[in-house]
This record gives structure tokens, sequence and C-alpha cells, in this order.
């Protein structure tokens, strides 16, 4: 183990503000482009949720439950670290757990399928 006075020295180089500023300096400008098209992406998501949940009956004060789990199922596609079975038993879960805090099963089931063409599961 290392002397705590190197620790403390190594931690400081490796936390070196200006270094650190100037590599978001340098990585700025695409790191905006990358934000300016997720905020697209995701926008343009949650104006489909909301296409459902207004054919779906669904009443204003649960909009944001709705869009919550539209989120929650964008990140899940978005990431990419689930496929096939993995992912629609992850957003079964999802639906369950919207489900249990009072949204209706049937319009999940519809931002589900009909947004992300996620497929209910095989029982």
């Amino acid at each position: 183990m290392h002397d705590p006075e190197k620790r403390i020295a190594k931690w400081q180089a490796k936390y070196n503000t200006e270094r650190v500023k100037g590599t978001l300096d340098d990585m700025r400008e695409d790191m905006a482009k990358n934000y300016a098209a997720a905020m697209t992406d995701m926008w343009m998501m949650e104006q489909k949720v909301k296409e459902v949940i207004n054919l779906g009956g669904v009443s204003s004060i649960q909009c944001v439950a709705y869009l919550n789990y539209g989120r929650q199922l964008y990140k899940l596609n978005r990431q990419r670290l689930m496929a096939g079975e993995t992912l629609v038993l992850a957003a079964e879960v999802l639906l369950q757990k919207w489900a249990a805090r009072g949204c209706s099963p049937d319009v999940l089931a519809k931002i589900r399928s009909g947004v992300f063409s996620i497929p209910a599961p095989a029982h």
C-alpha cells in the first residue's frame, strides 16, 4: 500500500482542474452535438408517447407517470445493453412496475409496442 502522501499527490495530479478543463474544452463541441441529437430524439419519443396516452384517454394528472415509463423504455432501448428476449423481459418488468403504480396496463403495452416496437413476452 502506498503511503498517504503519494496517494494524495496522485489524486491532486489526476484531478488538476486546468487539465480537466482543457480536456472538456476540447470535447465540448462534440458533446453539445451529441446532447442536442439525444434531446431531439427524446422529444420525438415523448410526442409519440403523448399521442398514445391521449388516444388511451389518460387523465392529465397521470401523464407524467406514462412519460416516465416511456423515458425508462427509451433508456433501455438507447443504451443497447439488452436485446431480444432480455429486452422484452426488462420491458415487461417496467410495465408491471408502472401498472402497480396505477397506470393502465393496456396503455403501457401500447406505448411499449407502438412507440418502441418491443413485443409482449411469450408466455
